[in-house]
C-alpha cells in the first residue's frame, strides 16, 4: 500500500543544503577578494586626491604644503575656503577636523605627515595608506609624497619611498 505523503524527505532536503553549502564555499573567497581589491583601489585613488590637493594647495595659498591633513578638508557651512580649511577634500579623508593627521576609509588607515618648516614653508610632505585588518580589507600598504609617486609594498610591512611604484 502507498501512501500519499506531500512535502520533501529529508534526504532531499540535506541534498539541496549541501548544494547551497558548495556554491557558498565558492562564492564567498571571491567576494572577498574583489571586496579587498576594491578598497585597494580606493586607497589609491584617495592616495592620488591627496597629492593632487596638496599641489593645489601649495599653489592656491603659497605657503609650501598642509601643516595638518585637517587643512585640506572643507570649511564650516557657508564660509569661504581658508588656509585651515581649504575645502580640497572631503571630511572623510581630511580626518573631520582642521588637527587630523589621520583618516580612515574603505578599509584603509591614511596618514600624513609634513616636512619641517624652512623660511615659513613646508616642502615635503608624506601619505602612508595601510589595511585596517591587513589580510581582510587590504593586502598592500600604499606611500605617496611630494613627488607623486605612488609606492607599493606588499611585504606585510608599512611602504617607503624605497618601495616599488605602482605600474600605471
Amino acid at each position: 500500500m502507498r501512501r500519499n505523503s506531500k512535502g520533501f524527505s529529508l534526504i532531499e532536503l540535506l541534498i539541496v543544503v549541501a548544494i547551497i553549502l558548495i556554491i557558498a564555499a565558492i562564492a564567498i573567497p571571491n567576494l572577498l577578494r574583489s571586496r579587498i581589491a576594491a578598497n585597494q583601489a580606493s586607497a589609491v585613488g584617495s592616495l592620488r586626491t591627496y597629492n593632487t590637493a596638496e599641489v593645489t594647495y601649495a599653489s592656491t595659498y603659497n605657503s609650501g604644503y598642509t601643516a595638518t591633513m585637517g587643512y585640506l578638508g572643507p570649511p564650516a557651512s557657508g564660509s569661504m575656503p581658508t588656509s585651515t580649511a581649504a575645502g580640497l577634500v572631503d571630511n572623510v579623508l581630511s580626518g573631520g577636523s582642521s588637527t587630523a593627521m589621520g583618516a580612515v576609509k574603505s578599509g584603509y588607515s591614511f596618514t600624513y605627515s609634513p616636512g619641517p618648516v624652512v623660511g615659513g614653508r613646508i616642502d615635503t610632505y608624506q601619505f602612508w595608506a595601510d589595511p585596517v585588518t591587513r589580510g581582510t580589507t587590504g593586502t598592500n600598504s600604499y606611500y605617496t609624497d611630494q613627488s607623486g609617486v605612488i609606492r607599493q609594498n606588499s611585504n606585510n610591512t608599512q611602504a617607503s619611498s624605497a618601495d616599488s611604484p605602482l605600474a600605471g
